[in-house]
């Protein structure tokens, strides 16, 4: 019982981490110590599986697929994106700074936790590490997409946000945000758009089960390159949570900025950004598409000190995390095995 409390706890973290645009649930996975595992028990869900399940041997369903554990996982992961969600955008909203710089550290201090599962370095997997770095940092310059709700294209979003979600140090909130719809989910979700939500949720699910027979083949064959691509990405993440830079929002064609309403519309509203900050509803909210102008901390800035503590913080948190774990016994991350 105690194993799958805190794989609820551990999967809280990646629902958290995964509204994020620049937070990547699967890094959180990595850094805990379940990614391997989580990637062979959504593997499972094949045809084997399925026939355990309509055949009524549910013991062994249970066994094959991992389903506690995912469960867990699953339960943790949706109550914070409902609970957390409450919390994070009004941080965002009036403390961004402190909020980035704490996820920063975070982020940061487990880059060499990640990196040490890397069990011999060599030229190939430096070269990995650097193919994962440049693709990170290279999402930061690919042009925004437009909103478009066709059906096959939110299908196409839900498989490129969920395969994102599950690739440490890769945001699918940020995907969705290139791919011109993370306006869009977050609007649908709010108002409970089947219409948008029942497409998305189908690409979702196909990406997840391509994707986790893929990593897992990955994992078994190529351990060390994935690791070091993986730690890549990492590293490329932070370039995105820096703290200390500009948020960019949605205009219209006329130059108007999008605010969504209390009731989850979304409306123009004309004028200076400040204006529209300062005009704003309290239950109201701009929306984010994107970052620009990254700079260093001002000296001067009452956020600067409670950012870096914070930053601190996260950092330390991860460090706890690891030493619980290897005090505890966690479990190494390790190349899966092939399933039957």
């Amino acid at each position: 019982m105690t194993e799958y409390i805190f794989a609820a706890l551990k999967g809280a973290a990646m629902g958290a981490a995964n509204i994020i645009p620049g937070v990547s649930g699967g890094t959180i996975a990595f850094i805990t110590g379940i990614y391997e595992r989580l990637i062979d028990a959504i593997k499972s869900c094949g045809p084997k599986a399925v026939k355990l399940l309509f055949t009524g041997n549910f013991k062994e369903f249970a066994k094959h697929t991992d389903l506690f554990f995912i469960l867990s996982i699953g339960l943790g992961a949706g109550v914070a994106i409902i609970v957390m969600a409450r919390f994070l955008e009004p941080a965002f909203e009036n403390y961004p700074i402190p909020t980035w710089a704490f996820f920063f550290g975070l982020i940061l201090a487990s880059v060499w936790g990640v990196g040490k599962m890397v069990r011999h370095w060599s030229q190939g997997t430096i070269v990995a590490l650097l193919v994962g770095l440049a693709i990170a940092v290279g999402l930061l310059f690919l042009p925004q997409g437009s909103r478009n709700d066709h059906p096959v294209f939110l299908v196409i979003c839900g498989a490129a946000a969920i395969s994102s979600m599950i690739i440490p140090g890769v945001s699918g909130s940020y995907v969705l945000l290139l791919l011109g719809n993370y306006a869009l989910i977050l609007g649908a979700i709010g108002s409970r758009d089947l219409e948008i939500l029942i497409p998305f949720a189908v690409g979702c699910v196909l990406g997840l089960l391509t994707l986790s027979h893929i990593l897992s083949w990955i994992f078994k064959h190529y351990h060390d390159i994935a690791v070091a691509l993986i730690t890549g990405f990492i590293v490329g993440s932070l370039v995105l949570i820096w703290p200390w830079k500009d948020t960019v929002y949605q205009q219209n064609p006329k130059g108007d900025y999008i605010v969504k309403t209390e009731d989850r519309k979304f409306i123009a509203r004309p004028g200076t950004l400040e204006e529209v900050k300062q005009s704003k509803g309290r239950n109201e909210e701009m929306v984010e598409t994107g970052y620009a102008n990254w700079h260093a901390p001002a000296i001067g800035d009452k956020s600067t000190i409670p950012a870096i503590l914070l930053a601190l913080f996260g950092a330390a948190l991860v460090l706890l995390l690891e030493y619980l774990g290897v005090k505890f016994g966690r479990t190494k991350q390790t190349a899966p095995k092939p399933l039957s």
